[in-house]
């Protein structure tokens, strides 16, 4: 073999090395984000089970004492400052609530999945129509469910950071005026 066939088969080997090695994080960038898009898709999944959950139960407490209770003053309704599980409800079990502020502070984890476990907060706050949904101390007609949803498994990209997916639903009840 002559130095120029040499040279030309070292070209050739170092050429098809590189093209396996882009091939090779090609195919773990993929890999990675259709991981990435998978576990968005359960957090959503998740997320929108909890935010059901939440407005099959009752708008407030106090309407669970009897099912005709019709509130024409919001001052008949929980303060924001005791939202949250009652006595009697079970804090690791939303089967055991009864309305929908019972979800606020409320905590778990999802690990029945082997390749990813989720962390779920819960936060309840009434909202304000008239300054643009902005939450509110005072009562009004509508409630907000926050839920968070962040996985050690779900980085931000480019980051180590985690990322965290938020989900609000607003429940309103309607009074006549």
């Amino acid at each position: 073999m002559t130095t120029g066939q040499m040279l030309i088969t070292v070209a050739a080997m170092l050429l098809l090395s590189l093209l396996v090695l882009r091939v090779g994080s090609t195919t773990i960038v993929n890999q990675d984000s259709m991981q990435t898009s998978k576990f968005g898709v359960l957090a959503v999944s998740i997320a929108s089970s909890i935010l059901e959950e939440a407005t099959m139960k009752s708008f407030d407490e106090k309407a669970n004492t009897d099912p005709r209770t019709y509130f024409s003053d919001v001052n008949e309704l929980t303060l924001s400052g005791s939202f949250g599980i009652d006595t009697g409800e079970n804090p690791d079990s939303v089967s055991t609530f009864d309305d929908f502020d019972d979800f606020h502070n409320y905590t778990s984890t999802y690990d029945s999945l082997g390749s990813a476990i989720f962390n779920i907060t819960c936060e309840v706050s009434y909202v304000d129509p008239d300054i643009g949904g902005f939450v509110t101390a005072n009562r009004t007609w509508h409630k907000m469910l926050t839920v968070t949803i962040s996985s050690p498994s779900v980085v931000k990209p480019g980051t180590d950071e985690i990322q965290e997916f938020e989900f609000r639903k607003v429940f309103s009840y309607f009074h006549f005026q």
